[in-house]
């Protein structure tokens, strides 16, 4: 029998092809040449960042059974084409606790305005830096979109600042609510209007894309600071910069991006809004998780047919 054939989306460093070639034999995609790269292969490795469209999906073997993401969302998968070919998709659900972290640094930079202060330093603006007057983020009302595995994780680390927890999403979360002290929130209008910092920790579907747009900013107190550590299409850009260019919004901090790696360019231009290059998962520990855990899910795959982690529409 031969070996199993591991297409990778892109050219991964050794840390990831070593482990992977010792399940099989792995192939770089070449866009150039598909038919070839794609010539007998059982896996499809890439990253959250890497797209997997429905006419990829068409152009895959009857060979290939698995997509494996390296990366907890898979918004950049076409589910319902792979489901209907018979193709497994599986991701890496371990960047939990790195990505809740740095949540709350961007939270914590935000608010009290790290980025303006420092560039007023860097500036040799010692007066300017210090003048400057963020808002105090103990005891402030934090509003949480997603109360899944990370939104959980940032509501556990409010408890620490004191913070007035409440969170939205499509169900009820009894046990996260005693676990984590935050308050379910049914109406989402309800949660922008009364909280002080807004945290999108959900993931993108067509339900949520744009979630907050030009009429759910206008729902958000003018003193209030929006965090994004989700997906960047979860909100409107072209919103949002006309929301914080007329003062709707004290500022907002934002590690995802609409149209990433592109950056909307007037967000650059705003003093108040701290941005940061899609590192929620960029620690050592994490990342090697991530590959293990996408290791497992390969070795698992061609081991029993089955996966560790199984995505779904």
């Amino acid at each position: 029998m031969s070996a199993p054939i591991i297409v990778t989306a892109r050219e991964f460093p050794a840390g990831i092809n070593d482990p992977l070639s010792t399940l099989g034999e792995v192939r770089v995609f070449d866009a150039s040449a598909p038919s070839e790269s794609l010539e007998g292969a059982t896996v499809w490795l890439g990253t959250a960042v890497d797209p997997v469209s429905a006419e990829l999906i068409a152009s895959f073997p009857d060979s290939l059974g698995l997509i494996t993401n390296l990366g907890v969302g898979t918004d950049n998968v076409d589910l319902v084409a792979a489901q209907n070919k018979g193709i497994l998709v599986s991701n890496t659900p371990v960047v939990t606790e790195d990505t809740a972290d740095l949540t709350f640094a961007l939270l914590l930079a935000t608010c009290r305005r790290v980025g303006e202060a420092e560039r007023a330093l860097r500036a040799d603006d010692w007066a300017g830096g210090a003048s400057l007057m963020g808002r105090r983020v103990h005891g402030a009302k934090l509003g949480i979109i997603g109360f899944g595995a990370i939104g959980q994780a940032v509501a556990r680390r409010a408890q620490g600042f004191a913070m007035d927890v409440s969170y939205h999403g499509p169900r009820r979360n009894s046990d996260a609510e005693e676990a984590t002290g935050a308050a379910w929130c049914e109406s989402l209008d309800r949660l922008l209007n009364e909280s002080d910092i807004v945290s999108l920790n959900c993931p993108l579907t067509e339900d949520t894309r744009h979630i907050l747009n030009a009429n759910s900013l206008k729902r958000m107190k003018s003193e209030a600071i929006l965090i994004n550590t989700g997906r960047g299409p979860l909100v409107d850009e072209a919103a949002l910069v006309v929301a914080l260019q007329a003062g709707q919004l004290a500022g907002a901090g934002l590690d995802v991006f609409e149209f990433e790696p592109s950056v909307t360019p007037e967000l650059l231009e705003l003093p108040n809004v701290t941005l940061l290059p899609h590192i929620g998962s960029a620690t050592g520990e994490c990342r090697r998780a991530m590959v293990g855990r996408a290791f497992a899910n390969v070795q698992t795959f061609l081991q029993s047919g089955k996966v560790l982690d199984p995505c779904t529409p």
